[in-house]
């Protein structure tokens, strides 16, 4: 197949250190072109891929200090990528929501897999307004919100089988790896680290959104725990492998709906257990009693600690060979491609745009 992957333009794919949706779209990418399809990549002028890259900008638009706004990088993407449409037998896009108006005059089948968090009060009236646009979820959670919405199915993320190395023996100490926000609560891990008696390393990212939140409520917590808490910054590559291979647990708090949690993949496929919140895709992701445990509060957590040690990390490095690998990822888009390629398909006309109106589900 000719393929298009479109990506946002925030971090180059893949991303030099954080950069989840970029991840997952080069991951994806690689192992389309290694089955043989021809894949062309749209994203940033810093993308290293073996598929066929246009750029649409020099480079990642959050490591462009010059760059101020966003959006007409991604408008001229779209250009970019309309332009080129009818060379493609789908295009694959993993940019949100900007290209929906565009795709009822487009012949070239589409997909677009949501990376983000489903809000019901700010997405409703866009898919009531969009109904024929078909969406992948990358849990089932995610679609909980509005579950009437065009889903053709739920793929889960993958990695690549040898992009992580596989430790049996851990070191003593937790990690916390992510964003530091409100709703990540870094804060909850540096308490589960003080009850538990353990040392806690921090590989984190701060956004300049979040820069107010982490200098009152996490700067002050990092200060009263140097004894026990090592914040290490962004990491990447074979430091990240080993930070996260290295620890005898993931520590994963999390306050909200998570979409998927990359990180929590990540650390099975370095055998290493996670203990997470019941929130969003996590008990899609996590088995409980056998590649982690799933929580409610700190009691639960700092007792999971506990018993992290008597949990086989084979196993955690088996669950994620079976579930997440990049080959199923790709193999499961694939069969969307060829859902949508076996459909009838023509641009809607003009005329005709409005009958979509008394289409639209009243909910």
């Amino acid at each position: 197949m000719r393929i298009a992957q479109v990506a946002p333009l925030f971090e180059s794919v893949p991303p030099r250190l954080y950069g989840g949706t970029e991840r997952v779209v080069s991951y994806l990418t690689e192992e389309l072109v290694r089955q043989g399809h021809d894949v062309t990549l749209f994203a940033s002028g810093d993308s290293v891929t073996s598929a066929t890259l246009v750029a649409a900008s020099e480079r990642a638009l959050w490591r462009d200090p010059e760059c101020r706004e966003t959006l007409p990088h991604h408008v001229r993407l779209m250009e970019l990528v309309f332009r080129e449409a009818r060379h493609f037998d789908v295009i694959h896009f993993h940019c949100d929501y900007l290209h929906f108006p565009l795709l009822r005059y487009l012949r070239t089948p589409t997909v677009t897999t949501l990376h983000g968090m489903v809000r019901r009060h700010d997405l409703k009236p866009l898919f009531q307004a969009y109904p024929e646009v078909p969406l992948v979820s990358i849990s089932d959670d995610q679609r909980g919100p509005i579950p009437w919405a065009n889903w053709q199915a739920t793929v889960y993320h993958g990695l690549p089988v040898g992009l992580h190395t596989f430790r049996d023996r851990p070191e003593e100490y937790l990690l916390f790896i992510g964003r530091i926000s409100p709703e990540k609560r870094l804060d909850r891990a540096i308490e589960i680290a003080r009850r538990s008696g353990r040392k806690l390393k921090v590989a984190a990212k701060i956004y300049d959104e979040d820069r107010g939140y982490y200098q009152s409520a996490i700067e002050p917590l990092l200060g009263q725990s140097q004894s026990f808490v090592e914040f290490v910054g962004e990491v990447g590559g074979r430091d990240k492998d080993e930070l996260i291979g290295n620890a005898y647990a993931l520590l994963f708090p999390i306050d909200w709906p998570e979409p998927f949690g990359l990180v929590m993949i990540e650390a099975l496929a370095c055998g290493t257990p996670v203990i997470a919140w019941r929130n969003g895709s996590v008990p899609e992701i996590i088995e409980e009693g056998r590649t982690g445990f799933i929580v409610d509060n700190l009691d639960d957590a700092v007792r999971a600690v506990a018993n992290a040690g008597n949990l086989s990390r084979a196993q955690c490095r088996a669950t994620f060979t079976d579930r997440f690998d990049a080959a199923a990822m790709a193999s499961n888009y694939e069969k969307v491609y060829q859902g949508l390629l076996r459909r009838p398909h023509s641009p809607i006309e003009i005329a005709d745009s409005a009958a979509l109106d008394h289409a639209m589900p009243v909910v």
